[in-house]
């Protein structure tokens, strides 16, 4: 991936690209270990997002993450046009979308993934993920009793005609890669067993509260690369995802010695274990300071294996994305969706 026209953009206080990190994909293809969120949730309004993307780039972000269902694609789209005005070239960035559970019909499949590919102004994607398995939608802003009234479990023959789509749209040139969201070990069983072209990646919650050990085994054993989202416990995330029982990365005390020690926030303590550890982060911020400290902890002094050890014995299985709007039928517990037991939920 080319930085020598990047390097010439930064800011003063800007991270070489060429220092950060890279994952190698099936493909071979090199994608920065480390990438900025996009999802506003109910905090940010979608121009500072743009703000923060256009931003991130001068200061040596390449990899943003975004989605459609997010609703500010047409303004980072835009920050993207000036971030490679300013002599970025696209080779250079790594930009992925997302899929939303309402366009899951096969016929809509491939009009979704134009509509975002026209937002954010670009001629291909690097990578385009299904954001969750299942094809039930939620309004934005809902609680967590409310239910898609045709809301219904994981279908795998469903899945496949979606995921012919994307293969459809690989094919076409208007995508590098594709892959997965929310996805647990037996539906990427099944995934693996029909696909004709793998999944790149698998996106899924990954943080040191909540580390999902044999999924993270799984996808790497499988040339998946794993892309955590909620890196430092989403402290932002919506209401409707918070419950008594969730627990709080950066205020653990192994996290915090070590950022005592280190001189920096517990933030990016948990930013550092994760591209260590071997998944990408996709933290998410408007804050210049913040998304700053992130991307210069990663390429700053490693934690020691004493840390990476530490921070392993902290697990907690504390799952905070934990999706209840997307069940299918009353009365279903959450852990229904994750297929906790080995078995994909009917």
């Amino acid at each position: 991936m080319a930085t020598t026209t990047a390097a010439s953009v930064l800011a003063a206080d800007g991270v070489d690209p060429s220092r950060v990190p890279q994952r190698i994909l099936y493909t071979g293809a090199q994608m920065p270990a480390i990438g900025l969120g996009t999802f506003g949730s109910d905090h940010a309004a979608g121009e500072a997002v743009a703000a923060a993307v256009k931003d991130a780039a001068m200061v040596g972000y390449r990899h943003f993450d975004c989605a459609a269902v997010y609703g500010n694609e047409h303004l980072i789209g835009a920050a993207l046009q000036a971030v490679m005005a300013e002599g970025v070239g696209r080779e250079e960035l790594w930009i992925t979308s997302k899929l939303w559970n309402d366009k899951h019909a096969e016929a809509d499949v491939i009009p979704a993934f134009r509509k975002s590919l026209a937002d954010l102004r670009l001629d291909y994607l690097d990578l385009y993920l299904i954001h969750w398995p299942f094809p039930n939608h939620h309004a934005p802003g809902v609680d967590v009793t409310a239910r898609d009234h045709k809301a219904q479990p994981y279908i795998h023959d469903n899945f496949m005609k979606t995921w012919r789509q994307l293969e459809k749209l690989v094919d076409l040139g208007l995508v590098r890669h594709i892959g997965t969201s929310n996805m647990t070990i037996p539906k990427l069983e099944l995934l693996l067993r029909d696909a004709r072209i793998k999944p790149a990646v698998n996106e899924m919650e990954l943080h040191p509260h909540f580390q999902q050990p044999e999924l993270f085994d799984f996808v790497r054993a499988h040339g998946i690369e794993p892309i955590g989202y909620s890196p430092i416990g989403s402290p932002a995330r919506p209401e409707r995802d918070r419950t008594p029982e969730d627990s709080v990365d950066i205020e653990d005390p192994v996290i915090v010695r070590i950022a005592e020690r280190l001189g920096v926030h517990p933030a990016v303590v948990c930013v550092k274990w994760a591209v260590q550890r071997g998944q990408t982060p996709i933290p998410f911020s408007t804050n210049r300071r913040n998304y700053l400290a992130n991307l210069q902890g990663v390429v700053g002094e490693p934690l020691t294996d004493a840390d990476m050890a530490a921070i392993a014995s902290i697990d907690r299985g504390c799952r905070l994305i934990k999706g209840q709007v997307f069940l299918w039928k009353p009365g279903q517990d959450w852990r229904d969706l994750w297929d906790e037991d080995g078995v994909i939920k009917e």
